[in-house]
Parts: structure tokens; C-alpha cells; sequence
């Protein structure tokens, strides 16, 4: 061995103890990391060492204040109550080129059905109901944009209004679906069906209210109560009630209160808002303790 080979090794030699007896190497090897020549590893092993005992701490501590912040702000902040909304939709049947029946005076059925509408609306709205109609004027609206004004709403009690030149007295209608079980997503050619049972309840108020329209002394209405298949009211989810409006004739079916009398209007439209009003004392309760809260009728 030359004599620059042998201080080159006992160099090394040296430099080796020093490493062993360092506190970085004795605290590496602890750790079951060697070191390598140079020293690059150990720095590596260091750097990648202390970014978690610096980042990860001050990650928890920004993020515990944060957390029991929101803690407390979700114990001592009460959620804000869910409004109430009783709604009313009025559907006036037929408009625009469709005319419907051709009444008494050659006068058409969306006529009379628009004048009951905007005659009804005006009585709700005197005694606080939010109101929804599906044509405020003479346009043409489908059987399905009808059905869908009511279940945007939503609404707790659609009346559709009718008139026509059979029979007498006021007609009442209700689905001919059969009652089904209430799920989350409903047919649409069906959907009464889930509200049927509560749509018959409604029939049976309004049916009370246009018998007691005769305590006004303005006469007995005859009323009929029956269930058919009807378009638009059937793809309805909310209670829901056609009412047809058609002469009164006595025995000899003479008419003598004709479909156009505008008292006759007036009696059908106050008997309605009054079993509206008596369908929204059932449901809100309307009294004390009640707390506004809908109940299902």
C-alpha cells in the first residue's frame, strides 16, 4: 500500500468514528437508519422528518377552534322555522279556443268559469289565503299545465270549476282513481290516486257548505256528489275537486236560476270560500297551541 492509499484509509477511518459517535448518527441508527456516505441521506431522512412534526401540528390547531366554533354556533343558534303556506289554487276550466259548453244566452262555459274564479279569489283573499290561479284571462291551458301550476305550488286544495247545461243544482266530482299508498315519486296519469282519500273529505266539505248556502235565504242548492275520471285533476298531488255549476229547475226541470245569474255566482262562490275556510281551520287547527303546523287531513 503507498503511503497516500494509507493516511486516505486512515482518514476514513476517523471520519467513520466521528459519524458513530455523533448525536445525529447515534439518534439515526436508533431509528434503524443508516447513514450514507457523504451525508445526503441523513438530511433527506431529517427534512421529510420534520415536515410532519411542523406542518401537521399547526394543521390541528388551526382546525380545533374552528370546530368547536361551529359546535357552539350549532348549540346555541336554533334553526330557523320552516314558513307555513296554506294554498289555494283556482282552476277556471276551458279558455282561449277551447270554449267548453255552450250555456243558457248562448253564453260560453269559460266565461261563466272565469267570472267564478275571479269572484272566488276576491272572497279568499278578504279572508287571507294565499291564492294561485291557472288563468287569470281568456287563454288556452292544457289538462297537464293545469296539473302542473297545482303541484308546483304545492297547493292544500285545488277546486276546478265547471259549468254546464245537464242536470241542476251545483255537481261535485271527485277522482274515480282508487286511494294508493302516498310514495315519494308518483305516476303522473295517477297521482290523485294518492290524494284521493283526502280529496273526498274535501268534496264532503264543500258538499256541507253549498247546503248551507240556503240559510242566506237565497234558497236551497241542490248538490251531487260523484266520482269520475277527470283529466288534469287526476295527475294532481294535493286534495282536489271538480265543482260543475248548472241550473236550478224544479220538478218539471223547468230552470229557474240560470247557470248566468250573477246571484246565483255570488251564492256558489261564498258557500265555496266557507268550506275552503272550514278545510284550513281542519288542517291548521286555527286555534290555540296549534303552532300553524299542517296537519294531514
Amino acid at each position: 500500500m503507498s503511503r497516500r492509499a494509507g493516511i486516505r484509509t486512515g482518514f476514513l477511518m476517523a471520519a467513520g468514528l466521528l459519524l458513530a459517535t455523533s448525536p445525529l448518527a447515534t439518534s439515526l441508527l436508533a431509528q434503524g437508519t443508516a447513514p450514507a456516505a457523504g451525508g445526503a441521506r441523513p438530511v433527506q431522512a431529517q427534512t421529510a422528518q420534520s415536515q410532519p412534526t411542523q406542518v401537521q401540528p399547526a394543521q390541528v390547531q388551526q382546525a380545533q377552534p374552528a370546530q368547536i366554533q361551529a359546535n357552539q354556533s350549532a348549540q346555541t343558534s336554533p334553526a330557523a322555522p320552516r314558513p307555513t303556506r296554506f294554498v289555494v289554487v283556482l282552476d277556471a276550466a276551458h279558455g282561449g279556443d277551447d270554449s267548453g259548453a255552450q250555456l243558457d244566452n248562448a253564453v260560453a262555459e269559460k266565461t261563466v268559469t272565469l267570472a267564478l274564479s275571479v269572484q272566488l279569489r276576491s272572497l279568499l283573499a278578504a279572508r287571507g289565503f294565499a291564492v294561485v290561479t291557472t288563468r287569470e284571462s281568456n287563454v288556452s291551458i292544457d289538462s297537464d299545465a293545469r296539473a302542473q301550476v297545482a303541484n308546483h305550488v304545492p297547493a292544500a286544495a285545488c277546486i276546478s270549476l265547471h259549468a254546464s247545461m245537464i242536470g241542476s243544482g251545483v255537481h261535485v266530482f271527485v277522482s274515480s282513481l282508487g286511494p294508493t299508498t302516498p310514495t315519494r315519486f308518483l305516476a303522473w296519469k295517477t297521482a290523485q290516486s294518492a290524494y284521493v282519500t283526502r280529496s273526498l273529505r274535501l268534496a264532503s266539505t264543500v258538499n256541507s257548505a253549498l247546503q248551507h248556502s240556503s240559510d242566506s235565504g237565497s234558497g236551497a242548492i241542490p248538490v251531487l256528489l260523484a266520482r269520475t275520471s277527470l283529466a288534469g285533476v287526476d295527475s294532481m298531488a294535493c286534495p282536489a275537486v271538480a265543482v260543475e255549476v248548472a241550473p236550478i229547475r224544479d220538478t218539471d226541470r223547468t230552470i229557474t236560476t240560470a247557470v248566468t245569474d250573477t246571484g246565483y255566482q255570488t251564492q256558489i262562490a261564498q258557500a265555496l270560500a266557507a268550506a275552503l275556510l272550514e278545510w284550513r281551520t281542519e288542517l291548521l287547527g286555527d286555534g290555540p297551541g296549534s303552532g300553524g303546523a299542517v296537519r294531514q287531513p
